[in-house]
């Protein structure tokens, strides 16, 4: 759902303070991370299996979401440089933090062109039922001036297979969620694009990114039901310059679709026919706590 700027709002936010403020706390702890994920619906994370690669400051927790605007009030972020940077207002056009680790070679492949500064958080996971829903935010530095030059790239994989993807289909990036540079309101999928960027009228929103995405919902049915892998990851491309972030809502790794009652245990003859088959659908989630 397209939100709309109003020229009030960065001098509500500087009255408000520090009381709407994003709250980041940063963690390294890939077990606590998971765990914050899990939403049960028939899918179990495999206990011993999660793997988190960062820097102490790169990825964690946050909440207050929804008070900031990002339209999620807590889960996991994961970013390319430094975390508790997210936190608004938007003080920046080009806030970087270079953290100088490897980038990732699952996104090298992806873009054709090297990463930096790889942030992951992977594990396998279990489905009885062969479904998985995850709500996340993309956010970025790199709005609006860098449209149409590197971005930032990150990844949903789920057995290797991208699943972060715009309602048109193409992976969700500052190329393919925009809505021009500079701002015009017109761009692809930009009725899900929030601007928050200081040269284009900026800040609206109490985070530090200059634009970001409305809250998406990836999806994937046909799974056979056994374990698979889940990997999230982001890293900067060919430089280490401006931050990105992803945001994934707490409680929202599941096999039951968002807004779905968490159904009962699934008896096997009520198991999906067509087993062994990955089909992948992107679903537009609308707003969501």
């Amino acid at each position: 759902m397209k939100r709309f700027p109003c020229a009030w709002l960065p001098a509500l936010l500087t009255l408000a303070g520090d009381a709407s403020a994003l709250v980041i706390t940063p963690s390294t702890d890939g077990d606590l991370l998971a765990s914050l994920l899990a939403g049960g619906g028939g899918v179990s994370i495999v206990t011993g299996s999660v793997l988190y690669v960062g820097k102490p400051e790169q990825g964690g927790t946050f909440s207050d979401g929804l008070a900031s605007g990002i339209g999620i009030d807590k889960g996991v972020i994961l970013t390319t440089g430094s975390a508790p940077a997210a936190v608004g207002p938007n003080v920046s056009d080009g806030t970087s933090t270079t953290v100088n680790s490897p980038g990732d070679a699952d996104l090298t492949a992806q873009i054709g062109n090297d990463t930096n500064d790889a942030n992951v958080l992977s594990f396998r996971f279990t489905t009885t039922t062969g479904s998985l829903f995850f709500q996340y935010v993309f956010a970025s530095e790199e709005y609006n001036e860098f449209i149409g030059s590197y971005n930032d790239p990150f990844a949903l994989l789920v057995d290797g297979v991208n699943v972060a993807l715009a309602p048109d289909g193409n992976p969700v990036s500052v190329d393919n969620v925009n809505c021009g540079n500079p701002y015009s309101g017109s761009g692809p999928n930009c009725a899900y694009f929030n601007n928050n960027d200081p040269t284009d009228g900026g800040p609206f929103f109490d985070i530090e990114y200059d634009g970001f995405t409305d809250v998406f919902t990836a999806s994937v049915t046909g799974l056979t039901p056994g374990e698979h892998t889940m990997k999230f990851v982001i890293a900067d491309a060919v430089d280490a310059a401006l931050d990105s972030a992803v945001f994934i809502k707490a409680a929202s790794f599941t096999g039951t679709p968002p807004g779905a009652p968490v159904p009962e245990p699934t008896a096997p003859a009520l198991l999906m026919s067509g087993l062994g088959a990955l089909a992948l659908r992107r679903r537009l989630s609308g707003r969501s706590g």
